[in-house]
C-alpha cells in the first residue's frame, strides 16, 4: 500500500468527518499528535466518535477498546501504520 497516499486518504476522511472545512490535509502533519492544540484540529470526543465511524465506512477497520483507539489516533503516521497492517 502507498503510504503517502493512505495518509493524505486519511487526513481527508479526518477532515470530512469532523467538519473540518477551513483545513486541507496539507495543513495536517504526519507525525503531529491529531487530540494536541499543535495540530489545529481542535478535535474533541465528538470528533473521536466520527474518525472512528470513518475508519470503519472508508476502511472496514472498527476500533472497539477506546484505549486502543486513543493509541492508534495519536498521529497520521501511527493511523496509517495501524490501517496498513490491517489491510495486509
Amino acid at each position: 500500500m502507498d503510504m503517502d497516499k493512505l495518509k493524505y486518504d486519511l487526513k481527508e476522511m479526518i477532515i470530512t468527518e469532523c467538519e473540518k472545512e477551513d483545513i486541507t490535509p496539507e495543513d495536517i502533519g504526519d507525525s503531529v499528535e491529531l487530540f494536541s492544540d499543535a495540530s489545529g484540529l481542535e478535535l474533541d470526543s465528538l470528533d473521536a466518535l466520527q474518525i472512528s465511524m470513518g475508519l470503519q465506512n472508508k476502511f472496514g477497520i472498527r476500533v472497539g477498546d477506546s484505549k486502543e483507539f486513543r493509541r492508534i489516533v495519536t498521529s497520521i503516521d501511527s493511523l496509517a501504520e495501524f490501517v496498513n497492517a490491517q489491510n495486509s
